[in-house]
């Protein structure tokens, strides 16, 4: 099947393979030209020192051309870019992807058809490149606020805070830039041929293009409870936030333990210069004379050059560490705190009460992290021995741990920056891959399936709309799509040949009716193509009828094709009539009236009998009520059954009219014709007595197409089904 539908036509096929490559190509150049476009403002407004950014002006116009994907992948490549000389930009890059994905939202509802609707859009867009903005600089460590200035300018009068001005000032600013930048892509939007927009809009499509018409009714339809595309989507979003969020917290773990690692080594290192700084032999004197004792100073300057060795060390001490708390040796001074002086008696904090043994007998203790008096901080011990190797005191150095919060912090800032970007990234290209691959192939092919199925158009043409999608995914729904082709090909072959049998049985039964119509007026010499004349009468009145709006409820085409084709039968029932009455050249006695009467229910017991035999006789049961009831009147004194007005059947009350009608104009042997017009006088004369109102008014409508059918049976030509030629 698959080799069959490829092996088409060769140069049709290379066309379209060019096609899809040159869709391809044009959507790697709007990438392209939209980083291109952005570079090129950013340069201007750095150029002209503007204070603003215009640095999403390509990303909007590729979020517009080409949807979701090349909107977001080129805001995330701007900031990628630029973070090649500003780090801090990379964090920036799910700030630009969400701004493409809510242009390419808004463009894709049709919300941007008159320059007012922009104004919610550029809101929009504030909000998120000021707004989220502004939280990046206060999460970040190191990365600054932009347009400082303005915003000291709204804090002066005090109405703000910082925080405030910041936020507010950051807002006000977008909602500049995104202001200017959106006018910039409607302008450009302007001179963009739309032959080009709609070659990058369907460049990734996976089957021909279809109207805007037909696109719009596709995305419309609804499904049952949720779509394959929405399971997807939900499935991809909690998966990705899982593993986020696991990413994230081991991350989390992992920087904590390699950063309290990190400074536990500098603390270590900074501990064991300053105890390889201090003469063990002269701890007893530093202790009670301080700075008039030999070599102290000296000491405490190389342990002040220790501690200012690296920011990340606060305090250096020494301590002698006794029964009775921490006698002091050396504390220097910081520039928040004063050290204790020599020989001071500080208390145990209560965190260190664990460790009071170990320090007690000298032993080396593992860095100690608390959060109490001093703050929290990150301490380690280092033993400071004399010459027979006894410890005599411990040097300690003290790295505060609301460095490592911050670091923290910022870090998963970092973290959750990154994957929000990427999450974007992915989402985007899943729901794009989803609406190209999947659901506009799937959706497509269910559109015109319904259409061919319940239009009951199993046509060559109906089947050309399905081949002309031409959807090639190049998996299961190219094979879908190729199975559902051939199968309607399949059935529109089938019906055909449904059809063409049903035409040769159609025929075949109206030729059996109009021979045996022919062999019952063969019998009476008195009526010369009485039942041709009167079927085509019957169609006349029947088609003006439904035209003038009389009972259409009852004037389905399945109606008026089962009257006319049962109309030669209404006189059927004379074949049971004796030839002596039938074809009797003067007036009937009442006797022989009686009996040439009995051709209506004749005429039904004939009929009726056909209809138990035939499997569909759907079309007898007119051809029935004509035989029984075309002698009614419309005021009860006709026969066999006297009904009256409506009780009368629709196509006995029409066969009335033509059947009186035909016998007025027709020569028979006891009479001469009346000419139509009076043909036509004496009817009116019936109306409402012998005739149905309604159905008068339509033959007096009609009558001009009523003689013309009298005048070509006067000069008739019959041809070999029958009809008139």
């Amino acid at each position: 099947m698959k080799v069959r539908y490829m092996n088409g036509n060769m140069e049709n096929d290379l066309k379209t393979s060019a096609g899809r490559w040159g869709g391809r190509y044009g959507l790697l150049i709007l990438c392209a030209a939209g980083i291109v476009i952005n570079y090129i403002f950013s340069m201007a407004v750095r150029l002209f020192g503007l204070p603003l950014y215009l640095d999403n002006v390509g990303t909007m116009l590729c979020a517009v051309l080409g949807g979701w994907l090349p909107g977001v992948v080129v805001g995330l490549a701007n900031n990628l870019i630029n973070s090649i000389t500003d780090p801090s930009s990379i964090y920036y890059g799910f700030l630009s992807a969400m701004i493409s994905s809510v242009t390419t939202l808004f463009f894709r509802k049709g919300k941007l058809k008159s320059p007012l609707m922009a104004i919610p859009l550029v809101l929009i867009l504030a909000l998120i490149g000021g707004g989220l903005g502004t939280f990046l600089p206060w999460s970040l460590d190191g990365v600054p606020f932009d347009h400082e200035l303005f915003h000291a300018k709204l804090a002066e009068n005090g109405v703000m805070s910082p925080a405030q001005a910041q936020l507010v000032g950051n807002i006000l600013m977008d909602i500049v830039d995104k202001l200017i930048t959106t006018v910039i892509v409607l302008i450009v939007l302007r001179f963009i041929p739309e032959r080009i927009k709609t070659a990058l809009r369907g460049s990734i499509r996976m089957q021909a293009r279809i109207s805007e018409e037909e696109s719009d009714e596709i995305r419309h339809m609804k499904c049952r409870r949720i779509s394959v595309r929405t399971r997807i989507m939900l499935v991809l979003s909690v998966t990705m936030l899982l593993i986020g969020t696991a990413s994230c917290v081991i991350s989390l773990m992992v920087f904590h333990s390699d950063t309290v690692n990190e400074h536990s080594r500098y603390a270590e290192g900074a501990a064991y210069l300053a105890a390889s700084a201090i003469d063990g032999d002269r701890v007893e004197e530093y202790i009670e004379y301080g700075d008039d004792a030999p070599g102290y100073t000296e000491t405490k300057e190389m342990l002040q050059k220790i501690r200012e060795s690296t920011p990340d060390i606060k305090y250096i001490y020494v301590y002698k560490i006794m029964a009775d708390g921490c006698h002091v040796v050396f504390d220097l001074d910081t520039e928040e705190l004063e050290g204790e002086a020599h020989g001071t008696l500080v208390p145990f904090d209560g965190s260190f009460g664990p460790y009071i043994p170990s320090l007690l007998a000298g032993e080396r203790i593992e860095p100690i992290i608390t959060d109490d008096t001093y703050g929290w901080l990150l301490t380690v011990y280092e033993p400071v021995y004399d010459s027979t190797g006894k410890c005599v005191c411990y040097a300690a150095a003290d790295v505060s741990m609301e460095r490592l919060r911050l670091n923290e912090r910022s870090f998963f800032v970092e973290m959750i920056s990154l994957f929000l970007g990427i999450f974007i990234l992915i989402l985007s290209f899943v729901w794009q891959m989803l609406e190209y691959n999947i659901i506009m192939p799937v959706n497509t092919m269910a559109h015109r399936s319904d259409r061919f199925a319940f239009s009951g158009e199993f046509t060559e043409a109906s089947v050309d709309k399905i081949r002309s999608l031409d959807i090639h995914t190049g998996d299961e729904i190219e094979n879908l799509y190729l199975s559902i082709l051939k199968m309607s090909e399949d059935s529109v072959r089938y019906v055909s040949d449904i059809n063409k049998k049903n035409e040769t049985i159609s025929l075949l039964q109206n030729s059996l009716i109009m021979v045996l119509a022919d062999m019952v007026e063969s019998r009476d010499k008195n009526t010369g193509d009485h039942v041709r004349k009167t079927a085509a009468y019957v169609d006349i009145l029947l088609h003006e009828m439904r035209r003038l709006g009389i009972y259409t409820d009852i004037l389905t085409d399945e109606f008026i094709e089962n009257v006319i084709a049962s109309a030669p039968l209404h006189d059927v029932g004379k074949i049971v009539i004796p030839d002596a009455i039938l074809n009797k050249p003067g007036k009937l006695t009442d006797e022989e009236f009686d009996i040439m009467r009995t051709h209506t229910t004749a005429g039904e017991n004939i009929i009726s009998k056909v209809i138990a035999l035939v499997p569909d006789p759907s079309y007898l049961y007119e051809a029935k009520n004509l035989a029984v009831y075309h002698h009614e009147k419309w005021n009860g004194k006709g026969y066999p059954q006297g009904l009256a007005g409506e009780d009368i059947p629709l196509s006995a009350r029409v066969m009335a009219v033509a059947d009186v009608l035909d016998a007025l104009v027709s020569r028979r042997s006891y009479k001469e014709p009346f000419t139509f017009e009076k043909a036509v006088e004496i009817i009116v004369e019936g109306k409402g007595t012998h005739f149905d109102p309604k159905i008068v008014d339509a033959f007096i409508i009609a009558s001009d197409k009523i003689k013309d059918v009298t005048e070509r049976f006067n000069n008739k030509k019959i041809s070999g089904d029958g009809s008139i030629i």
